[in-house]
């Protein structure tokens, strides 16, 4: 199929995990000193886990996904409560393998379609011959930028 493979993990939600917060964001631009707009903190179960019972992580092997920037090791965070849509980014299970792809439905067809975000890999066709099942749709991708 292709390179890119998922190892899956459930979230653990039953402990807030606070982390302290800049409500003013950020800056991409001019410096501004960030101390003075430290408040509270954010838990990033709730930022991220809308439905904490149907979501899960997956961490990302492979660089299928590398155009659409999930690269080779980062989570992504996965609702299986999600229904897919065309253009959604899934993880899929496909005659027993798991990927990560773009979901496309081809009505006019009859089929859907796994798309890689890299031109080295070839859009996957699912049809009814296919043991196919979305798994959930990806809503986050968390990438480590320190190496």
């Amino acid at each position: 199929m292709d390179d890119l493979k998922v190892t899956i993990s459930a979230v653990d939600s039953s402990a807030p995990l606070s982390l302290p917060y800049s409500e003013e964001g950020v800056r991409a631009g001019f410096p501004s000193p960030v101390q003075d707009y430290m408040s509270g903190g954010i838990d990033l179960n709730r930022e991220l886990v809308r439905h904490p019972e149907t979501t899960f992580y997956a961490r990302v092997s492979g660089h299928s996904m590398a155009g659409a920037g999930i690269d080779d090791g980062d989570l992504v965070v996965v609702d299986k409560a999600l229904e897919p849509r065309t253009g959604d980014y899934v993880v899929a299970c496909i005659d027993g393998e798991f990927t990560l792809k773009q979901f496309r439905v081809d009505a006019a067809n009859h089929c859907a379609w796994l798309v890689p975000a890299n031109e080295e890999y070839s859009p996957i066709k699912v049809t009814e011959d296919n043991d196919f099942m979305v798994w959930g749709v990806v809503t986050y991708v968390i990438r480590k930028v320190h190496k």
